[in-house]
Order: structure tokens, then sequence, then C-alpha cells
């Protein structure tokens, strides 16, 4: 399920695009058998221009996107993620209807009930994702996935994209696009549509991406603003790195040794570690909340593992130490398509590698 805006031809060449406050990120994935990344490219994004999940410098952002694609000579044609606070998703219990026209109007007259946010000014999409049997007294009903959009919203990043020069072929969640890019790969209970079980994936970003998914079918999804964003802005608070260096500094400390076997500047190296620790507890915070939410869900499935992506997921020791307060195993996974990548660009280009696969 994607929201696609209109093209006057059909291109077979897309690039998955993910923007973040810090950077921004694309995939070029051609899908033979096997998905292969034919050309990929990542680019510092100067601050100011992004921040959750929005564009607040249209033209920063045209600019550090045109010299992204030219200097990497990638393709035009671009599928863009976005999440952030006006991107709103919920999952509708409702009559199995086989007429699409029928249940896309069930969609919509629940929907304005649900969705807090005026319909006319929104593009709202939708994905039956399960369902349950007819029992007595009522007739089989389907679980059905919506997601709306502001308008607006939508303008705000398809503005720059077309000043750089770019096509915008569609617009898609970067939830989805963090699914698809690990789900196919995964041996695991809950591959099969039917299964009973479900992963909650986590992508460590600027901002933290979560998602429960039963194989590629997205159940819920949830945006939280805290990420390496936060811990990075701290520590050129506390200890006046620049973000560049701060990021440097989370991979070398990391969570998986002792501080007296750390090289470097024992004040830097307590106060990054200290920072490590502290966001381990808030990341360990938001997935309990996100899992206690979704769980309250009547349709909600029990969650039996974590997958974790995206640039935090390199930090050494992360997924220990989360996985040592949560009760469920926590992996750190990325697609096969780009193992033969740097670890740190690998798992920058995960969301804009599923963002480019087709659904």
């Amino acid at each position: 399920m994607r929201l696609t805006l209109p093209t006057k031809k059909k291109t077979s060449t897309v690039v998955g695009l993910d923007i973040e406050a810090g950077s921004i990120a694309a995939a070029e994935v051609h899908v033979n058998g096997v998905a292969r990344v034919t050309g990929s490219g990542v680019a510092p994004l100067a601050p100011g221009a992004f921040h959750d999940g929005e564009v607040l410098d249209s033209g920063l952002l045209a600019e550090a996107l045109k010299g992204l694609f030219s200097d990497n000579k990638l393709p035009k044609q671009v599928r863009l993620g976005v999440g952030n606070q006006r991107v709103i998703v919920r999952t509708m219990r409702l009559p199995a209807l086989e007429d699409p026209k029928e249940l896309d109007a069930a969609v919509r007259f629940q929907a304005q009930e649900q969705i807090p946010m005026p319909l006319d000014q929104a593009v709202l999409e939708h994905q039956v994702v399960g369902g349950v049997p007819a029992e007595e007294g009522s007739g089989p009903q389907v679980d059905v996935l919506v997601v709306a959009a502001r308008r607006d919203m939508i303008a705000s990043f398809v503005e720059p994209i077309r000043k750089a020069g770019l096509q915008p072929v569609g617009v898609d969640l970067a939830a989805f696009g963090m699914i698809r890019a690990l789900s196919r790969q995964l041996s695991a209970p809950d591959a099969a549509e039917g299964s009973a079980q479900a992963t909650l994936y986590c992508s460590v970003g600027d901002v933290t991406n979560l998602a429960v998914a039963r194989g590629a079918s997205c159940l819920f999804t949830r945006i939280s603003h805290f990420g390496l964003e936060d811990i990075v802005a701290g520590l050129g608070q506390t200890l006046g790195l620049l973000p560049a260096h701060a990021q440097q500094w989370l991979g070398h400390v990391g969570l998986d040794r002792p501080i007296s076997e750390i090289d470097g500047d024992s004040a830097i190296v307590e106060g990054v570690r200290r920072s490590l620790e502290d966001g381990v507890t808030t990341l360990v915070d938001e997935l309990r909340l996100s899992l206690d939410y979704y769980g309250a869900q009547e349709s909600a499935l029990p969650v039996d593992r974590i997958i974790l992506c995206g640039p935090g997921s390199v930090i050494p020791g992360l997924a220990q130490q989360m996985e040592a307060a949560l009760p469920l195993p926590i992996v750190a996974a990325r697609p096969a398509a780009l193992e033969g990548l740097d670890p740190i660009v690998a798992a920058r280009l995960t969301l804009p590698f599923g963002l480019a696969l087709e659904s």
C-alpha cells in the first residue's frame, strides 16, 4: 500500500529516498528473481532543513538532493518515505465486503470518527491485513489498515524533490519500506501471512520508527520522536561535540566494552557512555509503550521478537542492552542485498532499499 502520485509514463527504475535530520539516503534497486542494489548514495543534510520527520527548509533540502543524485548518477524517479505526526495509521475491523467500492465507502465512513484530521484535507489509503470468520450472530469481518496523510505535508516533500529536478512517482510510509526491506529474507514463525505471531520492527535513526508486522503486512506503526538526533544534540550541549564527531564517538564507545578498555579522552568516553545508557532506557520505554498500545487492539497478535535496523543498530552492544531490559529477543538485521557494503552505510540504506521495492 502506498500513496501514489500520478506520472506521465511508467518508470522501470525507481530510487527509494529516505530523509533524516542529518542526512539523506537513496537506493536504486533492480529486481530479477532477487533484489540487487544498482546504485546508492548517502549525503549530509544541513542543520535546520529537516526535523521530526518534516521539511523545514525546502531550498536546503533541494540543494542536498540535487547534489546526492548528481554525484552518484542516480535515476531521477524517486519513491519517498515519510513518517511523522501528520500521518495517522489505524486498524479498523469492518464487515467483510466483496465489492471494493462498498469497502472503500465503509472505510471512509469509519475514518470520519477514528482519523483526527479533516478527510477533505487528507490522502486516504487502506489495505486488508487480516480478518475473523463468521460467528453466531455476526458475519465475517476484516481488519483494514488505514493510512491518512495531510495533503499539505505531502506537498512540502514533493516541492523540494521537484526543485532538485527529480520526479516523485510515489509516497510511502517509511515503516512499510522497513518491513519490505527485511521481512522477505527472514525465516521465522511470522513469515507466512496467516501466522498467529508477529514481529516488531524498530529503525533507530534521527527518530525511532516502530512497526508490528505479520509477514509483509503492517498491522501497527508508530513514530517516536526520540532517536539519535536527541543523543547527538545532548552530546553537543554537554561535551561541545559537533554532530558528525558525536556520531563517530557513539560508534567508538558503544555499549559492549568496559570504559577502561576504550581509547580516547576519558571525559568524552564517560559522557558518551552515559548518553547511550540513558538512550537505551528511553528506547526500551518507547518499545514497551508501543507493545502495550498495540496489544490493546482487538486484532492484535502476539509479538515474538524485535528486529532492529537503521543507523542505531550498528552501535556496538545496543541490541544486547535493549534485549536485557525486554522479555523479547532482539536481533539487528540488514537486507542481504546490502551485505557487501560498509555496515554503517548499509544500515542507513535499509529504509530506502525497502522503499524502492514493489509491494
